[in-house]
């Protein structure tokens, strides 16, 4: 069986693979700002290094309950940056505090921040025409709309590049290899849209 190009990943990251990337959320807008987060403290870094801090990342941010964390005033910037195992990076702590709030916003305005991105999909899945085959892009059209989008509404550390791996954590885009085990799960357990390609840049 297949299993994409994580086989040679770490056993963290084999397990994030198996049963959390890609997997729909569709009722879990903890979950969806904890995807969203990881991906932008991801910027300039890489992956592997998200899933080792992931619990000190937890323990900074109570769990990313973006309602505490929107709430978080300069004391609390000075206990995660001094937090042993954080990033020291006093930009992206900033920007996953001004995220939570613009979080909030998006619930208060669609009911959850699950309902407003799943509304670019009609609740589908999607299904891009190559994807399966190794055909990947870093990024498309979808997720440069939304990431425009999000930026207008004050988002920080949400490029078209960020958005389309939380697009593919999310489950709103499968990407898992057509021969992983994954791909046929997600495609047979939720619904599903088949596209063409969207304005893709790059590859992963």
């Amino acid at each position: 069986m297949g299993h994409c190009d994580w086989v040679f990943a770490s056993d963290q990251d084999r397990a994030y693979h198996d049963t959390e990337w890609g997997i729909p959320v569709h009722d879990d807008d903890r979950q969806m700002f904890e995807h969203l987060t990881l991906e932008c403290l991801q910027c300039g870094l890489s992956w592997g290094l998200m899933m080792k801090k992931r619990e000190v990342f937890r323990r900074c941010f109570e769990n990313f309950d973006y309602d505490k964390i929107a709430a978080y005033g300069e004391a609390d910037v000075e206990r995660i940056l001094n937090t042993e195992g954080m990033l020291k990076s006093e930009r992206k702590v900033r920007a996953v505090i001004n995220n939570a709030i613009c979080y909030q916003r998006i619930r208060a305005e669609f009911g959850s921040f699950c309902n407003y991105l799943w509304g670019y999909t009609g609740g589908k899945t999607i299904v891009y025409e190559g994807h399966a085959e190794g055909k990947v892009p870093v990024s498309n059209g979808l997720s440069d709309t939304i990431s425009r989008d999000l930026k207008k509404r004050g988002f920080k550390y949400i490029g078209a590049v960020t958005i389309y791996s939380h697009l593919q954590a999310c489950g709103i885009i499968n990407d898992h290899a057509g021969d992983c085990p994954c791909y046929a799960r997600i495609n047979e357990s939720w619904p599903t849209i088949r596209l063409a390609p969207d304005r893709e840049v790059g590859q992963q």
